[in-house]
């Protein structure tokens, strides 16, 4: 018998592969990946709004920036001996050199819609040129005033050739290598935290005036947008003017009603709408020109302390571009276009020594922070706001009745637009390995000391401007006492040493060198020549043999 069919033994089915569990993140939400640039912006930085947008967002942008000048001058020109009229006339000057650099900055600089605001870096500087005539009672005021302006100007002028050399030679943007993603989160970060003191505490000095502000503009420019969409684009971009206007107008009722009447100067100076004199004093028609106050004074022991200050602001606009073109929906400033930059800022100070400004430039932190909080980073709407910080420069009435804003509304609105600043320095965390415990250390220690350094620095600065460093040479106090009192450049000095001598060389992919060496080139990034190079097609009249303006 033959068996006709064939019997095959079933084998059995393999084992199922062991389950690998999920790591955590994974388990509890998608990941999300790293963003060159941030995709929620309203418009970038070659994107526009309507003309009729565009002047309300540049006139925004104008009384951001107006804060500041006003700080500054209200600080300083008491002190030096000035006159309400002086101060005018001094917040005039202000504004007029602002405008200029910003469209110089915006046209031939970064190409980022930054404006170029009057620094604090410059402080120590003017009060030790207040301190040299504070003893001298055979001169009047006036006389004082003068002579201080006169030296603020000479040392403003030489020192503005640290950051021409600085800018042209290249070396800046050769020093920009070293900073790493990893460096760069507490630079940016500090340049917008280590100005908290001009945000709550200045708001505190009228609480009555400027709480209602600060949740004023939070309510309006954040929650009520949800409300219904046609008022969306509206609150989220004009919302600050609005809240800007109401309570000025709140102020000014309590400043008529008499509810100031008794009370204390420091009081009535942050709290009237009436106190500040600028109206009054201001001319009606007055265009600012070279050596306004006479011929500039030069003196070696002043020109010192502004090299130290010419650095710092050099520190502080290097944070502030990298924060605006996150803000702006540009890639990073490549290295040439932050040396032509800072170069430019050199010939910035240059022109404001000439016009008699007080202190020199840097790019202002609050206008960025209002890039992100409009979601517009249009160039065009910065260049329209230089034209009316030049504009309200010379009808000088008129830019004294916005200057007359009492200082704890700006302090508000600071309190928004520093943190937004410093919350985008966080973001470049993301191009790092965030789990590496020696980025963790880099991070730590250069924020911490970032914010610690300078504290004591301030503390130990008495009321004549001399700090901690207190040596037999001037000019060697000066630069280190103005260096180490600015966040941003303390921050950048501990970053940059810390992270490029730390196992730099085994641990160049966690610091994210490899996504940030190619901005650096030219042609590193094919999107470089969309976002920094020359409006029409300067560059190619820029002849060969002077690469250092073209590159």
């Amino acid at each position: 018998m033959v068996e006709t069919t064939t019997n095959h033994a079933q084998l059995p089915p393999p084992p199922p592969p062991p389950s690998v569990a999920p790591p955590l993140g994974a388990a509890r939400g998608p990941l999300y990946p790293p963003a060159e640039q941030l995709l929620h912006l309203q418009y970038c930085i070659h994107s526009n709004p309507s003309w009729a947008q565009t002047l309300l967002l540049g006139f925004q942008h104008y009384i951001v920036m107006l804060g500041t000048t006003v700080m500054v001058a209200t600080l300083l020109v008491p002190r030096m001996g000035g006159s309400p009229g002086d101060k005018a006339r001094v917040i005039q000057t202000l504004l007029f050199t602002s405008g200029l650099n910003t469209l110089l900055q915006t046209w031939f600089g970064t190409r980022l819609p930054t404006v170029m605001g009057p620094s604090f870096a410059y402080i120590i500087t003017v009060m030790g040129v207040v301190n040299d005539l504070s003893d001298d009672d055979s001169i009047d005021d006036h006389a004082r005033f003068s002579h201080t302006i006169r030296a603020v100007q000479g040392s403003l002028i030489v020192s503005s050739f640290i950051n021409i050399i600085l800018g042209y030679s290249k070396t800046w943007g050769k020093l920009a290598k070293f900073l790493s993603p990893v460096v760069l989160v507490p630079v940016v970060c500090v340049v917008g935290l280590g100005l908290y003191s001009r945000g709550f505490p200045q708001l505190a000095n009228c609480v009555e005036i400027g709480l209602p502000m600060l949740i004023l503009l939070i309510v309006t420019q954040q929650y009520l947008q949800h409300v219904h969409p046609l008022s969306r684009n509206i609150l989220e971009r004009f919302a600050l003017l609005g809240c800007v206007a109401l309570v000025w107008s709140f102020a000014a009722i309590l400043t008529v009603s008499g509810a100031y009447k008794n009370a204390k100067q420091q009081t009535q100076s942050s709290c009237r709408t009436d106190r500040s004199f600028l109206i009054s004093s201001a001319p009606w028609v007055r265009i600012p020109y070279p050596f306004q106050w006479g011929t500039p004074v030069f003196r070696a022991s002043h020109v010192f302390g502004a090299m130290g200050a010419a650095l710092v602001s050099s520190a502080e606009s290097t944070a502030t571009f990298y924060a605006a073109a996150r803000l702006a929906g540009a890639t990073s400033p490549p290295g040439f276009v932050l040396t032509r930059s800072i170069g430019l800022q050199g010939i910035g100070q240059l022109i404001e020594g000439l016009f008699g400004a007080i202190v020199g430039s840097t790019a202002s932190v609050e206008n960025v922070g209002l890039l992100g909080l409009t979601r517009v980073g249009s160039r065009r709407v910065v260049q329209i706001s230089s034209v009316f910080m030049i504009f309200f420069s010379i009808f000088g009435k008129f830019g004294a009745l916005f200057a007359s804003i009492p200082l704890p509304i700006f302090a508000a609105i600071y309190c928004l637009l520093y943190g937004v600043v410093a919350a985008v320095g966080i973001t470049f965390m993301q191009f790092t390995n965030s789990n590496s415990m020696r980025n963790i250390y880099v991070l730590g220690v250069s924020i911490f000391l970032g914010i610690s350094i300078p504290q004591y620095f301030l503390m130990e600065t008495d009321a004549f401007g001399h700090g901690p460093v207190r040596t037999n040479a001037g000019w060697f106090n000066d630069i280190l006492n103005t260096v180490f009192s600015s966040p941003a450049s303390v921050a950048l000095i501990v970053g940059a040493l810390v992270d490029n001598t730390l196992e730099a060389r085994h641990t160049v992919d966690d610091r994210g060198v490899p996504w940030l060496l190619p901005f650096h080139h030219r042609h590193g990034d094919s999107r470089n020549d969309e976002f920094y190079s020359y409006p029409l097609r300067i560059d190619e009249y820029i002849p060969s043999r002077i690469p250092w303006i073209k590159k």
